[in-house]
């Protein structure tokens, strides 16, 4: 689909090994409790920071605050002055690629505990645990199929569960896409104690979707499915929101003026509304998804 769906995070890694960053805590909207198989937060590893603001920013109103770090340039995105993401400069990293991407991040109740799940699943770990000050400790990993992802382990709980539907260009959910379902959904469902149910599906095509929905406390955390295309590789693909189709066609059609590239254009999804797949000029994609205001919540995706 797009020449930057392969990268290579162990470079961002190692280069940053040996710097100690104390990053704010995910949300301020906590209650102690842990939320394991939850996704948290969100980073975009960059290697057009301006570009990258400026294209969020009229996109979707993004706002973007530089933080001071030691050796590394990192920026948390708020919307409506909730925080919502991070961004990484690359060029502050020692790649010998371009590694642009989004990062997903999970919750886990325990950072060695998730290492030893990703490891004895035959996954990799990427980047050991390590202290991030006051936002917990963090852990990065490629699944057995090659899916970069992170978990968290916060100081004082994971953020609660909203009863209301995002903001339009927030989060709305996440879907890994991947070579092997039954090994995926093996995995997560033991990394984040989430239940696994298995759905019908079908492509715009015409052709069977292996999709699985994870879940936990009677929400749904988030998808597998089968690859669109048998060449990609596997990955994590968030998704934001997106009201209705009318103003997903306004999105799109301001995608190209702004420095980024329309990689899927709206198509029609199983469980309702459009999706399309877009990239910022950093090149890393992201899934736009229109869920009405009069839709369920998210736990019916």
């Amino acid at each position: 689909m797009h020449r930057l769906f392969i990268f290579s995070l162990g470079l961002v890694l190692a280069a940053c090994s040996s710097v100690q960053y104390n990053l704010p805590p995910v949300s301020a909207d906590v209650d102690g409790d842990r939320r394991a198989g939850k996704f948290i937060w969100h980073d975009l590893i960059s290697d057009d920071p301006e570009g990258t603001e400026t294209f969020y920013s009229a996109l979707f109103g993004w706002e973007f605050r530089s933080l001071e770090l030691l050796g590394a340039s990192y920026w948390i995105i708020s919307l409506d002055g909730k925080p919502i993401a991070g961004m990484v400069d690359q060029s502050g990293v020692a790649a010998k690629r371009d590694i642009s991407q989004w990062m997903s991040v999970m919750a886990v109740p325990n950072a060695e505990e998730a290492v030893s799940v990703v490891s004895k699943a035959g996954g990799r770990v990427l980047r050991e645990p390590v202290s991030i000050g006051d936002r917990g400790t963090i852990a990065v990993f490629a699944d057995a199929q090659g899916a970069y992802f992170a978990t968290l382990t916060t100081v004082d709980g994971d953020p609660v569960d909203e009863s209301s539907l995002p903001a339009e260009g927030a989060f709305l959910w996440h879907e890994l896409w991947t070579s092997d379902v039954d090994d995926a959904t093996s995995l997560y469902s033991a990394l984040g104690d989430l239940d696994a149910e298995a759905l019908e599906g079908t492509s715009p095509d015409g052709s069977a979707i292996d999709f699985r929905v994870l879940r936990s406390e009677e929400l749904t955390r988030a998808g597998i499915r089968s690859l669109p295309e048998p060449e990609m590789p596997s990955l994590w693909m968030p998704y934001l929101r997106v009201k209705s189709f009318e103003r997903l066609e306004v999105l799109l059609s301001e995608v190209d003026d702004l420095g980024g590239e329309v990689l899927v254009p709206a198509v029609s999804r199983p469980s309702g509304g459009y999706v399309a797949v877009i990239a910022g000029p950093s090149g890393a994609p992201i899934a736009l998804q229109t869920w009405g205001d009069e839709q369920s919540l998210i736990e019916d995706l």
